[in-house]
């Protein structure tokens, strides 16, 4: 199922002001505050000449943004395999990439050739963020489903009552404990009309059994208490979710969305 768009950060943001072209600078400028790509160094030269650049390339994008009229606050700069381009985080909103000399915002996956499958040179950076972020979340936040008898891989679900492909998920959950495989789900609401129900959801007593209810139909009252729901749904923008269910393992990888126990028990065992 996909995510309402129009919750999602910067491409909305940029687009409500310009086109990236907005954050290069006046051409009859004399002024050049942007970077300009350097060699590699060597030793801890190469680690102070990195974050130098580092630096220098968030606060050059912070302030394109500004001049753009982008609300968006920089949180990390990573260099990627790829020469001159770098992996941005950005806080409540998912990461893109930038290159060096910070004129250019690239939306989407820069495709790594050459192997036996096509896979995105991000992939890796983002697993590793993903994984402090799953380690830093309270287990009283999810709805947790335990694996039967011993555990051999835990998994994170972000999940929305509303998904039908989440429901088919959540009939194969005793399929899935049956493996070994203990369950956490992310309440992961698709859009505002949606987040009353996870709300609910998240302040019962038997979040499980109201989960159930509300698949089944069921009208729940009112949220009564203080939630993590939308702090839920901000983790979800910053690991990339873009529609549920979305499963990731304790290593913060991307597994897939809707999969059967099987399929999910063999992407697990790779």
């Amino acid at each position: 199922m996909q995510l309402n768009r129009s919750k999602l950060m910067l491409a909305c943001l940029i687009a409500s002001t310009m086109a990236v072209s907005a954050c290069s600078k006046n051409p009859d400028s004399k002024k050049d505050d942007t970077l300009t790509a350097t060699a590699p160094a060597t030793g801890e030269a190469s680690n102070l000449t990195e974050r130098d650049a580092k630096q220098r390339l968030i606060q050059t994008l912070q302030a394109n943004f500004k001049k753009a009229g982008v609300k968006a606050k920089i949180l990390d700069a990573k260099p990627t395999e790829m020469p001159n381009l770098y992996w941005i985080s950005m806080e409540g909103m998912s990461s893109v990439y930038a290159t060096s000399d910070g004129k250019f915002l690239i939306q989407g996956d820069v495709i790594r050739l050459g192997g036996d499958k096509l896979s995105s040179i991000g992939d890796k950076i983002q697993a590793a963020e993903n994984k402090k972020y799953l380690a830093e979340l309270n287990i009283k936040d999810l709805l947790v489903y335990p694996a039967q008898g011993k555990v051999k891989h835990v998994i994170y679900v972000f999940t929305d009552a509303s998904c039908p492909y989440c429901h088919k998920l959540h009939e194969h959950i005793s399929e899935i404990t049956a493996k070994g495989i203990e369950i956490r789900y992310i309440a992961w609401p698709r859009g505002e009309q949606f987040i009353p129900t996870m709300e609910s959801i998240w302040c019962s007593a038997d979040r499980s059994a109201a989960f159930n209810q509300a698949i089944a139909g069921t009208a729940l009252p009112p949220a009564s208490c203080k939630n993590p729901v939308r702090d839920l749904y901000a983790l979800g923008l910053k690991m990339g979710v873009n529609g549920t269910p979305a499963i990731y393992n304790a290593e913060g990888e991307y597994l897939g969305g809707y999969m059967t126990a099987d399929e999910i028990e063999s992407r697990l065992n790779k």
